[in-house]
């Protein structure tokens, strides 16, 4: 249920790597700190000149972070509080 999110396959070939190997040695989830961080996305898109530029630029390097310290700090406990503030951002 906790994990990183996937990835379109074009946005994954330009993950670094290194990157790549950590971040698809896990099962992906349906939440992350990057979907939290992020849950505005498309309104952030929405406002841009250039949203594909911005969102390789800008919040794919960001989202690139998030996965990777989820991956090497991941724990019940991450998995419970990630799913506890996936439910406040919703509600």
């Amino acid at each position: 249920m906790v994990g990183p999110r996937p990835e379109v396959p074009r946005y994954v070939a330009m993950y670094p790597e290194n990157a790549r190997k950590v971040i698809l040695s896990v099962r992906p989830g349906i939440t992350d700190l990057a979907s939290i961080e992020f849950k505005d996305e498309n309104e952030i898109l929405a406002s841009s000149a250039d949203p594909e530029r911005d969102y390789i630029e800008k919040i794919l390097p960001q989202k690139i972070h998030f996965y990777q310290k989820y991956v090497s700090e991941r724990s019940l406990w991450l998995d419970v509080e990630l799913i506890f503030k996936t439910i406040r951002a919703i509600v």
